[in-house]
């Protein structure tokens, strides 16, 4: 079963993915911070990030920038989750290591669509690396 860490600082949307995705069958791991998700996915070795990019203590930004620079971390697909949905926006997410980018409100099909795809693909470069 593959773990998520959700990143998200505000209370009902962290509750809503939660129950969604375990409804996937996904086991959940949260925090409600940049520095707090970063200590988790040292340590925690999560299968995929959905990252909240307006969070308190260090934004989402930031997290992700230190996450895909530091060795330990920086195989861990990251989807981007916020409010605003200009283009701009998912230039900015992906341009600080985000491997994709979903909108508020959420579209569980949506979303749910674009971890599988990350998952898959995450796989397969673990196969890669571990038969070369």
């Amino acid at each position: 079963m593959p773990t998520i860490l959700i990143v998200e600082d505000d209370a009902a949307t962290l509750e809503i993915l939660e129950r969604l995705l375990a409804i996937y069958s996904y086991e959940i791991i949260t925090a409600d911070d940049g520095m707090k998700a970063i200590a988790l996915a040292r340590t925690a070795q999560p299968d995929l990030i959905i990252m909240d990019m307006g969070l308190p203590v260090l934004n989402g930004w930031q997290a992700t920038y230190r996450l895909k620079a530091m060795p330990i971390t920086k195989h861990i697909p990251i989807i981007a989750l916020t409010a605003y949905a200009l283009t701009g926006e998912r230039l900015r997410c992906i341009a600080a290591g985000c491997d994709d980018y979903d909108t508020k409100p959420i579209s569980m099909e949506r979303l749910i669509a674009k971890i599988e795809f990350l998952l898959k693909r995450s796989s397969n470069t673990d196969s890669v690396r571990t038969s070369a």
